[in-house]
């Protein structure tokens, strides 16, 4: 494996002469070849050789691991040597045992390494399984049994993402903090044909987040939500109220996590402001309102352009100076009214998108004075909650009163009315049969609170991550992708499909079913979507590969 390796790098190497004029992090400069003196014999002068050789691979090998690597170098036969070794390495992501995947490795190392590498689709699936032992000691690349190669959080894939946004769709905030702990940059962007161009990580986080079930069928504004300032303020206190619930803690955690690195924050909430998503903006200020309250850095707090009038950032101040980034925001917000305002006087009559922008804008502003008075409070009752939201003991009356006594205290609630927030349901049968705690009820257990039944079936091995798994699916619909601009599976309904053979025959008809590369990487491997909800019908997403449908037969 590891010699494979060195020589495609020194193949390389070779090829690309002493000095490149452009630095390119996958081939990066090297030093000149030193001319040995004639006075040295052949074993002297192969050695001088050998030297340079190692010097260059360790500067290749150093390079490829530390720096951002766009776009994915892997050769196709990598990879769909990947994609069949694939269905022996899923369990034992699922597990994440570091033994199992080390011994793995060393069987069939080759298709999961290349130049000195983790290739990105082996260490994508290590994100997507939220196998975090394993990930980490991919990420360290010190066992003996990876004879040196170590996964990059920064090498981009083929499908045009990087961990770091594999992390921000699962939602999970131990794998976001394992890859920025190892140097994973929350500034990368996707780009390529598959995917949705110049998403950043915070980006993926927010707009999944906005895909909750809650959030989805009951937080988006229509046109009587902002008929008026009693509408907007009312409409605001609903969106924060479902913003607090407890099912919404993994998604908020998962944000704030990300906001706290990236850069350019106030320009990623201003547009968010500016197109009029106050859902998204909702999102990020909640979760990020502790970075904003700190203000922008000293690029970001200049002058700057908005709408075509000059925004003067207002300075800090003694008194005040704790709500200094949200100034900026309102300055800007304020700005942008004027010029609304501005544009409809120059209309000369009612035009439906410029009043559409302006109730938008309105509402955000009251958005962001709730947030600005309530956000500490609000804040805090949110990290009250549990981590994940599987054995929640917090009624939603008592969510509710908590939430509507801070919005009073601080003088944003409609007076004389209540808050309805809608129907609220997860979707349900989010887990197979493996992958709940076990099949004799004990994940019932769990749920209602039963301390010992959890106890015992936690010794007799619990399917490790499903708290994630469950908390996730069942408010948010991961059968859908905010990464994906398109999606190389076919949707089967399973009214159209009676037996596993039906569902053979009906994939074959759709796909190459010899090219184990049709398989689509953000589903995964069984991209099962169970039942969603009493009204919705069960659907099964399948790859167009006929080794991986005996998958199903458990489902």
């Amino acid at each position: 494996m590891h010699k494979e390796g060195v020589g495609a790098a020194s193949n390389e190497v070779e090829v690309s002469g002493p000095a490149m004029d452009e630095w390119d992090p996958w081939n990066p400069p090297y030093p000149p070849y030193c001319h040995a003196s004639p006075n040295l014999g052949l074993k002297a002068h192969a050695q001088l050789i050998d030297k340079w050789y190692d010097e260059i691979n360790e500067i290749i090998a150093t390079s490829r691991r530390t720096n951002t690597i766009i776009p994915d170098r892997t050769p196709q036969a990598v990879d769909d040597a990947f994609y069949d070794v694939l269905p022996r390495l899923l369990p034992i992501l699922e597990k994440d045992s570091v033994r199992r995947f080390l011994k793995f490795f060393c069987q069939v190392g080759d298709s999961m390494e290349w130049g000195f590498i983790i290739t990105p689709l082996t260490f994508t699936q290590m994100v997507k399984q939220n196998a975090l032992q394993c990930a980490k000691v991919v990420l360290e690349g010190k066992a003996p049994e990876l004879s040196g190669f170590c996964a990059n959080p920064n090498y981009m894939n083929r499908y045009g993402y990087f961990p770091l946004h594999q992390a921000a769709e699962m939602f999970s905030v131990d794998m976001v903090k394992l890859l920025l702990c190892y140097g994973a940059s929350a500034n990368v962007r996707t780009a390529g044909a598959e995917v949705i161009e110049d998403l950043l990580p915070l980006h993926v986080a927010v707009e999944n987040t906005c895909l909750h079930k809650y959030l989805e069928e009951n937080a988006f504004p229509n046109q009587e939500d902002l008929e008026d300032s009693q509408a907007n303020l009312k409409y605001i206190c609903k969106l924060i109220h479902l913003l607090c619930l407890p099912e919404m803690k993994i998604f908020l955690d998962t944000t704030r996590l990300l906001a706290e690195s990236t850069d350019n924050l106030f320009d990623e909430l201003w547009n968010y402001i500016k197109d009029g998503k106050l859902v998204q903006t909702a999102v990020l200020l909640l979760a990020a309102q502790e970075q904003i309250r700190r203000g922008p850095s000293r690029k970001e707090n200049g002058n700057s352009m908005q709408d075509g009038v000059s925004v003067m950032s207002p300075p800090k101040t003694n008194g005040n100076s704790k709500l200094d980034g949200f100034s900026i925001i309102i300055n800007r917000i304020m700005t942008r009214k004027i010029s609304l305002a501005v544009q409809t006087v120059q209309n000369r009559k009612k035009n439906k998108e410029l009043e559409m922008e302006k109730k938008l804008t309105c509402a955000a502003l009251l958005l962001v004075r709730a947030v600005i008075k309530a956000g500490d409070a609000l804040d805090a009752y949110i990290q009250s909650h549990p981590e994940v939201p599987h054995n929640m003991k917090v009624s939603r009356n008592e969510v509710h009163e908590r939430v509507s006594y801070i919005l009073k205290d601080t003088g944003f609630y409609p007076p004389g009315e209540s808050i309805n927030v809608g129907n609220l349901c997860r979707y349900e049968n989010v887990l197979s049969k493996k992958e709940s705690p076990n099949n004799h009820g004990d994940m019932f257990a769990v749920e209602v609170g039963c301390q010992d039944s959890a106890k015992k079936f936690v010794r007799n091995g619990t399917p490790r991550g499903w708290e994630l798994k469950y908390a996730r699916r069942s408010f948010f619909p991961y059968w859908r992708s905010v990464l994906k601009a398109r999606s190389p599976c076919k949707v089967i309904h399973l009214d159209d499909a009676r037996s596993l053979e039906d569902l053979e025959k009906s994939c074959g008809k759709s796909a190459d079913l010899g090219s184990s590369a049709s398989l689509n990487p953000n589903l995964g491997l069984l991209g099962r979507a169970h039942g969603f909800s009493k009204h919705q019908p069960k659907r099964m997403f399948c790859s167009a590969a006929l080794p991986l449908l005996k998958l199903f037969r458990n489902a």
